[in-house]
């Protein structure tokens, strides 16, 4: 028998699993655990951590983890400002957190790749409302690989803008690693770090011109920043028949300014009109691109991890009753790199 603790309360829910019914095993539940809480919209002071928030009942297809560490991303702090308020604030309390490193603790009844015990890590979809800042977390079973993306395999060239940061760098060392040659924009004390990972050009935005810097035209471009000027750029160093991705699209932005009735179609329209202009103007193709987990993809990058091919450096790492502080140096630009939450 398995015996899960959490760090606070602990009620055992003795459930039998098919596979240890002939044994005679109990897999022991918790129901209650640590969790950092948004009550509310606002700074880095808004986020509690609290000692008994309740863990759902299981679906057949979902995994319980227990948490050994989360990253702190840019969406979750743009989340716990109010990014995505016409969808989330009736909703709240929610639990921020995308990411997840952990351990299986007990599975769903249609799980089949999966076993309790395995190391694992995975991602939530953007939209879940109980995230992985949390000593339990449920993720769906196709969220998750076993522990040890660019989705395509290409020989062309691609510009990552913004390749200093943990997505852009991760982006840079995927593609390269499909035969992509790479380009990227980043700051002064990244170009080495990039030209390591594998990127064959690497301009210093804060001191050079881009359109001037970079050389030759590109089959597509991955746009992290998604300002109006990267947008521009990006475009105008596509070559015809190129395609243009952007990880900021204005749909929530839009929906938070104007409400879903709103909102949405707003952002649809925008997205139709800048697809049909860029077609006829540039000849390329235009998207938002959003964060999706797949089975493939998680696999693809525990494969790369494990080959030395994808290196993720940590740059800060936080206990998880400092997560206000850990926010709050995310916030202020001190931490350029991937800032973890450690929940052992």
């Amino acid at each position: 028998m398995r015996m899960l603790k959490s760090h606070v309360g602990l009620k055992k829910a003795a459930l039998l699993d098919a596979d240890h019914k002939k044994l005679g095993f109990f897999r022991c539940i918790v129901t209650s655990c640590r969790a950092v809480v948004l009550p509310r919209f606002g700074g880095p002071e808004v986020l509690e951590l609290r000692s008994n928030v309740s863990v759902p009942d299981l679906k057949p297809n979902e995994v319980l983890v227990r948490a050994r560490a989360v990253s702190i991303n840019p969406l979750d702090t743009r989340m716990r400002a109010g990014y995505g308020r016409s969808i989330f604030e009736p909703l709240l309390p929610l639990i921020l957190g995308r990411d997840i490193s952990g351990e299986v603790a007990a599975v769903g009844a249609s799980v089949r790749s999966l076993s309790v015990g395995q190391e694992v890590f995975g991602a939530l979809h953007p939209t879940a409302v109980r995230g992985t800042y949390a000593d339990f977390a449920i993720l769906s079973e196709d969220e998750l690989t076993p522990e040890t993306s660019i989705n395509y395999t290409c020989d062309k060239g691609l510009l990552v803008v913004g390749g200093g940061g943990a997505v852009g760098f991760s982006a840079i060392q995927l593609s390269v690693a499909a035969g992509c040659h790479v380009s990227t924009t980043c700051g002064s004390q990244s170009i080495d770090r990039v030209l390591v990972a594998g990127a064959e050009q690497a301009v210093d935005y804060t001191a050079e011109d881009i359109e001037l810097a970079i050389k030759g035209k590109f089959d597509a471009v991955l746009d992290t920043i998604g300002a109006p000027d990267t947008e521009r750029i990006g475009v105008n160093l596509l070559k015809r028949g190129g395609h243009y991705m952007t990880l900021q699209g204005e749909a929530a932005s839009l929906t938070d300014r104007y409400g879903l009735a709103i909102g949405l179609p707003t952002a649809t329209a925008i997205l139709l009109k800048k697809q049909i202009q860029y077609r006829f103007s540039h000849g390329i193709d235009y998207s938002w691109t959003y964060m999706r987990a797949d089975p493939e993809g998680l696999d693809e990058i525990r494969r790369l991890s494990e080959a030395g091919k994808l290196k993720i450096p940590v740059e800060k790492t936080f206990p998880v009753t400092q997560v206000r502080e850990a926010h709050e140096a995310k916030d202020k630009g001190h931490i350029s790199g991937k800032v973890v939450l450690e929940l052992d």
